[in-house]
């Protein structure tokens, strides 16, 4: 399957170069994470932000390689191409953008989520999920105490510090706003697999609702379908990550809605924001780190670095007081007020 994809690329590259070439335009390629296009989270959120880049005049190919891919071979293949920019989606590609970036020291590459330090070419794109992660935290706190409830829970996918930011911002967000409820977490495993199990994703979420749990926030890519799944079985509130996945909280038959938010980890803000300094000549190694107080407007809406959603699924379920409360934690942390923890 991998090589049908490299052998269409390779062609898709061809023509994209002929075009490019003939309009001057900026070329760039993406490899996107586990999970690929379609997780309705992390992986669609970063081409978001490729489509965003077409109104700069920047053509675009991306490559899906799969859980168990060689991920150098795709990121070679693009550099190899001639384009100027080349994207690795997801810290597994740490390993892999130190090597290819050394070899084609005129490329341009960025990694979101990961640490690529002391090169020249290479961009660090990180988030501080923890800001984000500490105002769902806030409405699920509320939302469970307002319906007397006084426990919530989080699963994470793989159990690791970039996970538990997400982890130890949420808590930290609860415990603001309701100091007594009760805390549950659980990780779907150790390696880049818990990423992708929607199995066992319904797993643990059955299992904190077991343990009273009224909210459940996850952070575990396409595991948290499983997530979804069961919150919606028993009708219980789920938090989702990355993209808006309020919709995914929705039960058609009976008009109801459990996706009480999403914390908003804008990767599409990042990739915009990285190529359109490219395009103005303006592109820096090193790390950029996005947060509340970054944004950008595309078509008259303002998209930051981190916050979270509010939509037509999930406007009854959150309240104006949630709200007022979310807005003051927010500029507080802006201000430097309130520092959130990421452990």
């Amino acid at each position: 399957m991998f090589k049908k994809i490299l052998a269409l690329v390779v062609v898709t590259t061809c023509l994209l170069g002929l075009v490019s070439f003939a309009q001057a335009e900026l070329r760039v390629g993406m490899v996107f994470d586990i999970g690929g296009k379609g997780d309705q989270s992390f992986n669609d959120s970063a081409f978001r932000g490729l489509q965003w880049a077409e109104k700069l005049g920047v053509s675009h190919i991306e490559i899906e390689p799969g859980a168990d891919a060689d991920r150098e071979t795709g990121l070679r293949m693009i550099a190899s191409q001639g384009f100027d920019l080349v994207i690795g989606v997801g810290f597994l590609f740490e390993d892999a953008i130190k090597a290819v970036s050394e070899e084609f020291p005129d490329t341009k590459f960025a990694i979101v989520d990961g640490f690529v330090p002391d090169k020249p070419n290479v961009v660090s794109l990180r988030f501080r999920e923890h800001d984000g992660s500490f105002l769902v935290g806030i409405i699920s706190a509320m939302k469970a105490q307002a319906d007397g409830k006084d426990t919530v829970g989080f699963v994470g996918g793989m159990d690791i510090p970039l996970i538990h930011k997400f982890e130890a911002g949420y808590r930290e967000g609860v415990k603001y706003a309701y100091p007594d409820c009760k805390f549950l977490s659980d990780y779907a495993g150790s390696a880049p697999s818990a990423f992708a199990d929607p199995v066992k994703g319904k797993e643990l979420a059955l299992a904190q609702i077991d343990k009273g749990a009224y909210v459940i926030y996850h952070a575990s890519g396409l595991t948290g379908a499983g997530v979804y799944e069961a919150c919606k079985e028993r009708k219980i509130f789920v938090i989702g990550v990355d993209s808006n996945q309020n919709h995914l909280g929705h039960i058609k038959e009976t008009g109801e809605n459990f996706g009480l938010t999403s914390m908003l980890k804008q990767v599409d803000v990042s990739v915009y924001l990285t190529i359109k300094d490219l395009t103005e000549g303006k592109f820096q190694a090193g790390v950029r780190e996005f947060g509340l107080a970054d944004s950008v407007e595309i078509d008259g809406v303002t998209y930051r670095g981190v916050y979270f959603a509010m939509d037509d699924y999930n406007k009854d379920l959150v309240t104006q007081e949630m709200l007022d409360k979310v807005a003051e934690a927010e500029k507080k942390i802006i201000a430097g007020e309130i520092v959130v923890p990421t452990e």
